[in-house]
């Protein structure tokens, strides 16, 4: 197929942790949850419905946004809205939508169809890759993972920019099939996500968690009247916290009321942007 017409954007696409295991009820609840959470972020940013080409994948959802949408509103606020979104929704719920989101950038052709190109691929299968459903398994509690190319990584967020966490990304290979990819893993407001294996254990040395572990503390010897060794714990960081003030856009009911000012707001009653 001929690449004429194909543009840059960034390719985003959103899969449903263990939805497999519902009935048709509750994939129904789940799904229109999730429609909800991505509408909301979009919203966050200013995206207006015609600015977004979406596809249902039945559990997920495979989006392409256009060219003039700056990247790094996409892995911050947009990520930080769906976050929020996602904790809102699944408190109190029986049923936690849980959220795995590949995101990457590159040439898209949309044939009439639906979206082709070497960037979508490659998005969908970060989301799908193992070292991702991994992660979720490892991280019980959490509602989102964001898994992002090498080149969405290198060139937009380890730039950083507001809602951006580039030293919380951690690295990892994923393969599958033709795919070969440096990626990197983020759990919003958390450290690191839990690799686990040889491409997980990140220790030390900044972004990409380079360097030796830690030594282990020297065993006490009672007989030579040593006192047990002190055992260390890792301080806990404080949680974010976000305060925004003046007027702000507003999501509710599928809607965006007010103009858009670059500051998000949550819906009423939450309580602000507190981790």
């Amino acid at each position: 197929m001929s690449s004429a017409g194909a543009v840059h954007r960034l390719v985003v696409f959103g899969d449903a942790c263990g939805s497999g295991e519902l009935g048709l009820e509750a994939k129904k609840r789940l799904r229109a949850a999730m429609y909800e959470a991505f509408a909301e972020a979009y919203a966050s940013v200013g995206i207006e419905p015609g600015r977004v080409h979406q596809e249902d994948r039945g559990d997920g959802i495979l989006a392409a946004l256009q060219p003039e949408v700056p990247p790094t509103l996409m892995v911050g606020r947009w990520v930080d809205t769906l976050y929020e979104s996602l904790r809102e929704l699944n408190d109190g719920s029986a049923q936690r939508l849980r959220l795995r989101v590949g995101m990457n950038a590159g040439l898209v052709l949309d044939d009439g169809k639906g979206l082709v190109g070497r960037a979508v691929d490659l998005a969908c299968r970060l989301c799908d890759s193992a070292a991702a459903k991994r992660v979720m398994t490892n991280a019980a509690d959490a509602d989102l993972l964001i898994v992002v190319s090498d080149w969405l990584y290198a060139n937009v967020v380890a730039e950083g920019g507001r809602y951006v966490e580039p030293g919380h990304y951690r690295q990892a290979p994923v393969k599958n099939k033709e795919t070969d990819e440096a990626a990197w893993f983020l759990i919003p407001r958390r450290p690191e996500p839990p690799l686990d294996g040889p491409a997980g254990h990140q220790t030390g040395g900044g972004p990409k968690g380079d360097g030796p572990p830690p030594p282990s503390p020297p065993e006490a010897n009672p007989a030579a009247g040593d006192e047990p060794p002190t055992k260390l714990t890792k301080p806990t960081k404080p949680a974010k916290q976000y305060n925004a003030q003046g007027d702000m856009q507003i999501f509710e009911g599928n809607k965006i009321h007010g103009g858009f000012t670059g500051i998000r707001k949550d819906r009423p009653g939450t309580g602000g942007d507190a981790a």
